[in-house]
C-alpha cells in the first residue's frame, strides 16, 4: 500500500506496475468461453471478446500467432484460448494475449454427429437408394427462397434442360425454425403426391456455411422424415466437404446445389451433339449411319422421352407455387 506522504504515481507508472503484477502473478493460462466481436483488421491481428454467462474478457491474437491457428474463430464459436494476461498500458485495457486457440464446441458437435449416425445406420434409416427420375416431370425444390442455392439450381436447370417443371417449397434452412419447416414441407409434398403424380422428385438443398449453420440437416427427425418419404429425395447441402445426416438418409447425394441440378437433368446440348453424330443418312451399301463429327461422350443423365403433362420448352425453368 502506498504511503500517504509518497508522491503520487503517474498514470503510466500505475499501468506499468499493474501490468507487471498481473503478468507475474498469472503467467500462462487456459481460458474457455464463447467468441464475440471478432475482428480482423488489415494488420493481420485478430481481436475478440471471450465471454461466459457472467463476464467477458478482451483478447488479442497477433499476426505471428494467428497464422498457426486452425480454428475459424467466428462469433458464437466456443473455444479454449491459451495465453497470458496483460494490460495495454497506453489505454489501461486489461486483456488476454492469445498464443493458441482450439475449438471446443465443434468437437462436441462432431462427437454427437458420429453417435447419432451410427445409431440411425443400425436402424436402417440410411438404406434408401431409389433411382431418381431423369429428367423429373416435376421437381420439388425444398430450400430458402432467398439463398444462393435456389439461384444456382435454376441457372443450371435453365442451361441444361429448360423445359423442366420446378416448384420451390420455401423453408428456413438454418436456425430454430429450420427443422420443423423442412419436416412439414416433406410431409406436405408426400401427402400431395397422390393428387399430382407428375411430382416425382424432391431436391433438399442449401448453400455452404459453418458446421453450426448446417446443423439442422443433422437432425434425427429430419433424417427419419427423408427416409419415410414416398417420393425419392436428393440431398445437396453445403460444399463438397460437407456431409450431413440428410445426405445419408436421402436416396442420392450431390456435393453442391449446382451439382444436384446437373445430376437431375440431362444436358440438351450433349444430346444434340450425339444426335448430330448419328443422324446422317446411311452410306451407300452400308446399313449403318455415317458420323458427321467426333464422337460425343455420354450425357450425364439419360434423357427420357417427353412425358404427358410435362411443361413445354421455355427460356428458363418456371417456378410454380406448392399448391399449383
Amino acid at each position: 500500500m502506498q504511503h500517504p506522504d509518497a508522491p503520487p504515481l503517474s498514470v503510466s507508472e500505475l499501468n506499468r506496475s499493474a501490468r507487471q503484477l498481473l503478468e507475474g502473478r498469472f503467467g500462462e493460462v487456459w481460458v474457455e468461453g464463447e467468441l464475440s466481436g471478432v475482428s480482423r483488421p488489415s494488420s493481420g491481428h485478430v481481436y475478440f471478446t471471450l465471454k461466459d454467462e457472467q463476464a467477458q474478457l478482451r483478447g488479442a491474437l497477433f499476426r505471428n500467432r494467428a497464422r498457426f491457428v486452425g480454428a475459424p474463430m467466428r462469433d458464437g464459436d466456443r473455444v479454449k484460448v491459451r495465453g497470458r494476461l496483460s494490460i495495454f498500458e497506453p489505454r489501461g485495457d486489461y486483456q488476454l494475449i492469445a498464443e493458441a486457440v482450439q475449438a471446443t464446441g465443434v468437437g462436441e458437435l462432431l462427437a454427437a454427429f458420429e453417435r447419432l449416425k451410427a445409431r440411425l445406420a443400425a436402424e436402417g434409416v440410411f438404406a434408401n437408394a431409389r433411382p431418381l427420375p431423369c429428367p423429373p416431370r416435376h421437381l420439388l425444390v425444398v430450400t430458402s427462397p432467398s439463398g444462393a442455392a435456389i439461384r444456382d439450381v435454376l441457372a443450371v436447370l435453365a442451361a441444361r434442360w429448360p423445359m423442366v417443371n420446378v416448384t420451390l417449397i420455401p423453408v428456413a434452412v438454418q436456425g430454430r425454425e429450420a427443422v420443423p419447416a423442412m419436416i412439414s414441407a416433406l410431409g406436405l409434398l408426400n401427402r400431395q403426391s397422390s393428387l399430382d403424380p407428375s411430382r416425382d422428385a424432391i431436391l433438399l438443398t442449401r448453400g455452404g456455411g459453418s458446421l453450426e449453420d448446417l446443423w439442422a440437416f443433422n437432425d434425427e427427425h429430419l433424417a427419419r422424415a427423408i427416409f419415410h418419404s414416398r417420393l425419392p429425395v436428393m440431398s445437396a447441402v453445403g460444399h463438397e466437404v460437407d456431409v450431413t445426416l440428410a445426405d445419408f438418409a436421402a436416396d442420392a447425394r450431390a456435393p453442391t446445389p449446382s451439382a444436384a441440378a446437373e445430376r437431375l437433368v440431362p444436358d440438351r446440348r450433349e444430346l444434340a451433339d450425339v444426335s448430330s453424330v448419328w443422324s446422317a443418312p446411311a452410306a451407300r451399301g452400308s446399313g449403318t449411319p455415317r458420323r458427321r463429327g467426333p464422337a460425343a461422350g455420354p450425357p450425364a443423365c439419360a434423357a427420357a422421352p417427353p412425358r404427358r403433362g410435362a411443361r413445354p420448352s421455355a427460356p428458363a425453368p418456371g417456378l410454380s407455387s406448392p399448391g399449383d
